[in-house]
C-alpha cells in the first residue's frame, strides 16, 4: 500500500512538478485544487487534467474571499505582466492574495488527517519567495512547525509539508 500525500494543485508549472515529483517517490497523491475566485480559469481546467493524466484524485475546494486585496481577485484592478528581476526585488505585487498560502496549507493539513496522508506537498519556491512572502523558505519550514505542533498527526510524527522546488 503506497502512503498517501495531499498536493496542493493550481495547474501552474510548479504545482505540475510537484505533483509529478510526488509520483515518482511513489506516493499516492490526492490533489487539492481551491476556486477562489481567481482569474486563472484555465489553470483550473490544466489541474484538474494533469490530475486526470497522473491518475491521482482531485478535489475542488470553492472558497470565497470576499475583501479582496489582490488583483487576482478585483476584477477592476489590473494583473501586471512581464515583471523584470529588479521590480520583483521592489516588493509584493498586486497579485498576492493575503495569506493565501496559510489558508490553503490549513485546508490541506485537515484533509491529509482526514485521508490518513503522511506528506502536504507544495510548489512553493525561491523565485517567488522575492514577491510572495508565503513562498519564503523560512515561512514554509514555520508552517511545517505549527504542522507539528497544531495537529494530532503532527504531534505524533506523521505529517509533514514538503516543498521541492
Amino acid at each position: 500500500m503506497k502512503k498517501k500525500a495531499v498536493i496542493l494543485l493550481s495547474g501552474g508549472l510548479d504545482s505540475a512538478v510537484t505533483l509529478f515529483f510526488a509520483l515518482g517517490k511513489g506516493y499516492e497523491c490526492h490533489c487539492l485544487l481551491f476556486d477562489y475566485g481567481q482569474r486563472h480559469a484555465r489553470e483550473e481546467a490544466t489541474a484538474k487534467a494533469l490530475a486526470k493524466r497522473a491518475r491521482s484524485r482531485i478535489t475542488t475546494v470553492k472558497i470565497e474571499l470576499p475583501w479582496k486585496g489582490s488583483s487576482l481577485l478585483d476584477r477592476t484592478e489590473p494583473i501586471p505582466e512581464g515583471r523584470s528581476i529588479a521590480q520583483i526585488r521592489k516588493g509584493i505585487p498586486s497579485t498576492y492574495v493575503p495569506a493565501r498560502n496559510t489558508i490553503f496549507l490549513s485546508m490541506a493539513a485537515s484533509f491529509a488527517e482526514a485521508i490518513g496522508a503522511r506528506e502536504i506537498f507544495i510548489g512553493a519556491h525561491s523565485e517567488d519567495s522575492s514577491g510572495y512572502p508565503d513562498c519564503r523558505k523560512d515561512y514554509l519550514e514555520a508552517f511545517g512547525k505549527v504542522l507539528r505542533l497544531g495537529t494530532r498527526s503532527g504531534l505524533e510524527d506523521r505529517l509533514k509539508l514538503r516543498y521541492p522546488l
